[in-house]
């Protein structure tokens, strides 16, 4: 029997059951109640259907740690790679229901915040797909980064995105698999080289499992991590009349899960941020061992059959967890130990910001991890002696100011991970480079075979198949294979980028997808769009160096452009943007004001009309991306060249055939290598030009007084133009882009204007401009995740 008539039975018993259940008929089941019940029988079906599908079984183990999973909404997704998506659309349609509207009602999980969030869950998603054993591992986080909403003025506001983790009807709550992380404390030499912590407190890990659902069926765990206390209640200190001191310390265990990144530009948010990575990575490294063990192994063998995929820096203290549960727990010497361990962990490097690579006091960390900071000083003198063995007594000095993980009374966490991995990947291959040439160059030389480059991926589960339903059936018809599975199949449309027939088709799905969009804008800001305008979209985490800045002040001056030249013929433009600044960013919280400020003054000005308008779409998820990528005609993929790892966002609407405007940086190298250089637009200094322009004293000023065009605009933010005639309300933003500049935005705006307007000329023809974002699908099949994922298991996880 297949699994599609099973599933029919399943389907079709289990409604009976519901409905007789709620003395209701499925003619009268709410849409959450539909909701409910897909859910329930999902999770049924995955489990039988995982039954049949197992992993591969002569591959090591990959154990994800990630601080965030940015999943999304799963039941659509599951329903699709479960190849039961149609049946279950016509089986509620009977009923006077629509799937669509149904599988609005789940809420996305707020398990992450932008980029990394995503790239860790499309990972799971292909590490199911491709029967790669594998195993999530993150935090059961009650609110999310915040739910993003604007004041009058325009200005980010943040609330509590609480999505109800307590009720989310796709998860597993393992009461069996506790786990119990000490905190504090202090460690007494048991004998030599042997020695015992007694934590001051204990916190308990409770697991919840997300099953990830691979494309045809095998799921894997995303096991998620909450904190507790056994001790509910101390009645004592109740009995005493200290009432607010009675659950103290359920109060401090549940803190740990409470918040995704909880701010941290204040002392008591630094060690709370620490401890909850503490808590991520003890409850893991226990269960990765428990389950070890379990099988009938043993530790000597972890590294033959497990391999730990540290996600950035956050699970880096995960390193000497394991060497404390080794030395200490099953008393390993440190040789023994140190090979195990290093063996074991493998290190993705995700940033090349200074700022961005974790650094903890080491005050802070030995008071909160008192054996861990004993076990990290060790692995420091170590390195110690095999820096100074392996350069000359000239070059120590300053390679070891380089290399120490603890250096100035810090613990460098991204060197941590250097020194206790066997293997180090950057994410596109400009950004391995100067992981290698600027960020560790020391390390390179010292270990030489240890570097690597995997380019980001993303699934085309997600992001094609469920986010762009249409393009999808167009890719099913002319496409020979499950392009599905192998998105390099992709190239089969190829030929048909010339087709008058498969043009037409391509471009109307592209204007249904607007039309779509036009709808949820209008939804949720009441503001009506032009779909014949070009959609030019810039999505992303708000940061100064992905510069929408930079965006900004071309959108200004593009409007004083307008403005004094009413009659000049113009292509119609609808800037889009979307993400959140984290709660103590405040220039990213500037820019963001700004926009809205701007997007106010030009959304209200008539003359504007058929024009130029500019969106700003609060609370960017997962589920808004799915609406926003398939409409996009332009992605913004504008970073200061050198300062982008990679981008998945690129890839993404690349894929769903949006132009990329972007400078040389991250993975817009690779696109641009794969479409060609005439189907992106490319502008702006090069990592070369930039690091020349730095090194001879960069001058914002300069460029500032040079270009009146640029004047003018900033001029118009400082003068209160769009700030209701306040000059100091966007003081702090033109101080910056004026004395300092750290992102050179001033730098290369002439150069993006120059881009802008070879949008406008290149989108004019159309059939050109249908051809190249044809091109722009068939030719980035590269960028799937599958593909990524296989690169980490023939160059990583392998050895």
């Amino acid at each position: 029997m297949s699994f599609q008539t099973e599933f029919k039975t399943l389907f079709e018993q289990s409604l009976a059951q519901y409905c007789q259940t709620r003395y209701l008929t499925p003619q009268q089941l709410s849409k959450t109640q539909w909701y409910q019940f897909i859910a329930q029988v999902s999770q049924q079906a995955i489990l039988q259907k995982s039954q049949k599908n197992r992993p591969l079984t002569d591959v090591r183990h990959v154990n994800y740690l990630s601080m965030e999973f940015l999943v999304g909404r799963l039941l659509g997704n599951n329903l699709q790679n479960l190849e039961v998506y149609d049946f279950i659309t016509q089986q509620v349609k009977q009923y006077g229901a629509e799937l669509v509207d149904i599988l609005e009602q789940e809420t996305d999980p707020a398990l992450g915040n932008g980029g990394l969030g995503r790239l860790a869950a499309c990972y799971l998603d292909s590490m199911a797909s491709l029967a790669q054993p594998a195993t999530g591992y993150g935090l059961h986080y009650q609110y999310g980064l915040f739910k993003q909403s604007f004041s009058e003025q325009g200005k980010q506001k943040e609330q509590g995105d609480a999505w109800g983790r307590d009720f989310y009807p796709q998860q597993q709550h393992h009461l069996d698999f506790t786990q119990q992380v000490g905190f504090g404390g202090e460690v007494k030499l048991i004998s030599h080289d042997k020695y015992a912590w007694k934590p001051e407190w204990i916190v308990n890990g409770e697991a919840f499992d997300l099953a990830v659902v691979g494309y045809k069926g095998i799921q894997q765990p995303l096991r998620l991590w909450q904190g507790y206390s056994e001790t509910s209640f101390d009645l004592s200190k109740f009995d005493e009349g200290e009432y607010l001191f009675a659950e103290e310390k359920v109060i401090d265990a549940s803190k740990l899960t409470k918040v995704l990144y909880p701010n941290d530009n204040h002392q008591n948010g630094k060690a709370l941020r620490l401890m909850q990575q503490y808590f991520h990575c003890a409850c893991s490294v226990a269960d990765i061992i428990k389950r070890h063990l379990a099988q009938g192994r043993k530790l000597e063998q972890l590294a033959e059959y497990e391999v730990i995929q540290l996600n950035d820096t956050h699970p880096a203290i995960a390193i000497p967890e394991l060497m404390r549960v080794l030395l200490d727990d099953y008393d390993f010497s440190w040789q023994q130990a140190w090979q195990i361990c290093s063996q074991t962990f493998a290190y993705t490097n995700h940033t090349l910001l200074p700022e961005a690579l974790e650094q903890w006091d080491q005050n802070l960390l030995a008071s909160l991890l008192p054996r861990h900071f004993m076990i990290i000083d060790r692995i420091n003198n170590e390195l110690y002696h095999q820096v100074k063995a392996h350069f000359s007594d000239e070059e120590f000095s300053d390679i070891w100011q380089q290399t120490a993980v603890l250096f100035g009374y810090r613990v460098r966490m991204a060197n941590l991970c250097v020194v206790g991995s066997f293997a180090v990947n950057g994410v596109a291959k400009i950004h391995s480079d100067l992981v290698v040439s600027d960020l560790f160059p020391a390390y390179a030389r010292l270990f030489k075979d240890r570097f690597y480059n995997v380019t980001n991926g993303i699934t085309p589960r997600r992001w094609i198949r469920q986010a762009n339903p249409q393009l999808s059936a167009l890719l099913d018809k002319h496409i020979k294979g499950d392009w599905t599975k192998d998105l390099s199949l992709l190239q089969q449309i190829e030929k048909f980028a010339k087709n008058e027939k498969f043009q037409t088709a391509y471009a109307q799905i592209k204007q249904a997808n607007k039309q779509r969009l036009a709808d949820k804008i209008k939804q949720e800001l009441g503001l009506e769009v032009d779909t014949q305008a070009i959609f030019d979209v810039q999505i992303k985490r708000f940061h100064e160096y992905k510069r929408q800045q930079l965006n900004l002040l071309n959108i200004i001056a593009t409007y004083q452009e307008l403005k004094a030249n009413p009659n000049q013929d113009v292509v119609p433009r609808v800037f889009i943007f979307a993400g959140k600044a984290a709660p103590g960013y405040f220039m990213a919280k500037q820019i963001i004001h700004a926009i809205n400020c701007v997007a106010d003054v030009i959304n209200n000005d008539p003359d504007m009309k058929g024009k130029l308008q500019v969106v700003f779409l609060p609370d960017y998820r997962v589920s808004l991306a799915e609406i926003i990528i398939p409409a996009a005609d332009v992605s913004e993929q504008i970073s200061l060249a050198g300062k982008e790892a990679s981008g998945t966002g690129n890839m993404k609407l690349a894929l769903n055939g949006a132009i990329t405007l972007g400078t040389l940086d991250g993975a817009n190298v690779e696109i641009a290598d794969y479409v060609g250089n005439e189907n992106v637009i490319i502008f702006g200094h090069t990592v070369e030009s930039i690091k020349q322009e730095l090194k001879a004293g960069y001058e914002p000023m300069r460029y500032y007084q040079q270009d009146k065009v640029l004047a003018q605009a900033i001029d118009s933010l400082a003068n209160g133009t769009f700030s209701k005639g306040d000059t100091t309300t966007f003081e702090m933003l033109v101080k910056e882009l004026l004395t300092k500049d750290s992102f050179c935005t001033l730098a290369d705006f002439a150069s993006y204007r120059q881009a802008q307007q070879k949008i406008a000329n290149f989108y004019q023809n159309r059939t050109a401009w249908i051809e190249a974002t044809i091109l722009n699908t068939a030719r980035l099949g590269a960028f799937s995740s599958d593909r990524s994922i296989k690169d980490y298991q023939t160059q990583i996880w392998k050895k």
